[in-house]
């Protein structure tokens, strides 16, 4: 039997999956909490627009009719609110300009309108002022509400804080630049390795290649274990190569770019070039973060969901090696034990 047909019959007996199954499980054993990490932190910065929206202390509203406090106003403000505090800043909100009315000009249905056919035009100037007092040291930035003095909160929330170190953790691995982005890159092309070796690893012969493809749910766990994993690998693949490529490119952008500049036309502007195109796309794919009016929410929360998967992938893979590994070893070295004692 030849090697070819080897590999589509008994696909176990060939070298190269015998290979592929030791790197795939060891790589998986040793980046096993990086993948987790990147895959759950990621899914959740999918929304992080709006995670920062809804954890960020809440605005002035815009009133056309009232007017706002000027800096010195708001500074003596500031001064009462905060005794013995030194005002050392004081920013003003955006210049407050009367929005246009309902069908005038960017009122909606022409160029730049947005979802429900609210332009650009129809927002509404932010008039919260930011003033920063400081004291022994340690120093504040509040906002203020400039019609009524009202000191509104912190300017970033703590929760808004924590967002950020999600993006630090997730972007930079809590490291400093550029080691924290390189190391992510590089774990992201191991990543990337393990998903091929998975991938030459699910291949189960002709004969039983339709039970990889499905969840059986009336068998016990552990084949349940085994058929989510297989399942979730084929049919999610693409998905998850795509991160693990886009991942390393974020990371270690040169190669990818170094390849763009030696086979693209030097006469095609830059950022038009089809490379440049193809680079932009995979660095837009991979955050998810979708615009597009009707179905960019339900890319977005199709990103979220899909996100996971990886931290699932590695789950079900280190619970498969712990059952056909060490709890046997275990429940063989039980009896030795209990005759020792």
């Amino acid at each position: 039997m030849g090697t070819w047909t080897q590999w589509l019959r008994q696909p176990q007996r060939v070298w190269l999956r015998r290979a592929s199954f030791q790197i795939h499980l060891w790589v998986g054993l040793i980046i096993g909490l990086y993948v987790v990490v990147l895959s759950l932190t990621g899914s959740a910065l999918v929304y992080r627009n709006e995670l920062d929206r809804y954890l960020a202390t809440p605005h002035a509203v815009f009133d056309e009719k009232a007017k706002p406090m000027n800096a010195d106003a708001l500074r003596a403000v500031a001064q009462r609110a905060y005794p013995g505090w030194q005002v050392t800043e004081v920013t003003e909100g955006r210049t407050v300009r009367r929005p246009p009315r309902a069908g005038g000009p960017g009122a909606g249905g022409g160029p730049g309108t947005g979802p429900g056919g609210r332009g650009r035009g129809n927002r509404l100037p932010d008039p919260t002022a930011s003033i920063t007092v400081e004291r022994a040291g340690e120093k504040r930035e509040r906002l203020f509400n400039p019609y009524t003095g009202q000191d509104l909160g912190d300017s970033t929330t703590r929760g808004q804080f924590f967002i950020l170190w999600i993006v630090r953790l997730h972007d930079e691995l809590l490291l400093d630049r550029p080691d924290g982005p390189w190391w992510n890159g590089f774990l992201s092309l191991v990543f990337t390795l393990l998903l091929v070796t998975g991938m030459v690893v699910w291949w189960p012969g002709v004969t039983r290649w339709k039970r990889s493809l499905l969840i059986k749910w009336s068998t016990g766990w552990r084949r349940f274990n085994w058929d989510l994993h297989s399942a979730l690998g084929f049919w999610l693949f693409l998905f998850m190569l795509m991160w693990g490529i886009s991942g390393w490119y974020l990371g270690m952008p040169e190669p990818l770019t170094n390849l763009v500049e030696r086979f693209s036309d030097p006469e095609v502007e830059y950022g038009e070039r089809a490379g440049d195109i193809a680079l932009m796309w995979l660095s837009r794919v991979h955050f998810g973060r979708w615009r597009e009016p009707g179905w960019g929410p339900w890319l977005k929360a199709a990103w979220a969901v899909i996100g996971v998967v990886p931290a699932i992938m590695l789950v079900t893979g280190v619970v498969m090696w712990w059952n056909r590994k060490i709890r046997h070893r275990v429940a063989r070295n039980a009896p030795e034990a209990v005759e020792a004692a």
